[in-house]
């Protein structure tokens, strides 16, 4: 999780939303590494889980099957990307701080427990989770004031 703290930080740079996650294969190495991108690249789809997802499967050498491995990210996965987790048929998904407003699993939505979906990957929630959320209201504060 700190990996992906670093990622979102760096979104500084171009004004998007402080969004950082990263894949982890099954020992542990980072084999994708992705933070929100849609400003910076003008792209709707340009989240960090989409561009952490791309990155690992380009590395993991099974296709697009992302098996064995775990997505972490800084804020709970929208529908687009919990989706996307649960078509990679990744293992897990980690996520730090929940997102009342957008989150798909288990806020807003819980698309990656749905039981109706073919592959559900376990689903943990919490972790650095206030360092997280900090670092989310500092930024919506700061675009406030502009």
């Amino acid at each position: 999780m700190r990996r992906a703290l670093d990622e979102a930080r760096a979104c500084a740079a171009s004004r998007d939303v402080p969004v950082g996650a990263v894949v982890l294969d099954a020992t542990g190495t980072v084999i994708g590494t992705g933070r929100n991108a849609r400003e910076r690249d003008g792209d709707p789809t340009a989240h960090a889980e989409m561009l952490a997802l791309r990155a690992a499967v380009r590395v993991h050498g099974d296709g697009w099957r992302l098996t064995g491995c775990t997505l972490v990210v800084t804020l709970e996965p929208c529908a687009m990307c919990a989706g996307a987790a649960s078509l990679a048929r990744l293992d897990r998904v980690v996520y730090a701080a929940a997102d009342p407003k957008a989150g798909a699993a288990g806020s807003l939505f819980d698309l990656l427990r749905d039981r109706r979906l073919p592959h559900r990957p376990e689903v943990v929630s919490g972790p650095l989770a206030d360092e997280a959320g900090a670092l989310l209201r500092q930024f919506f504060a700061t675009k406030r004031l502009r």
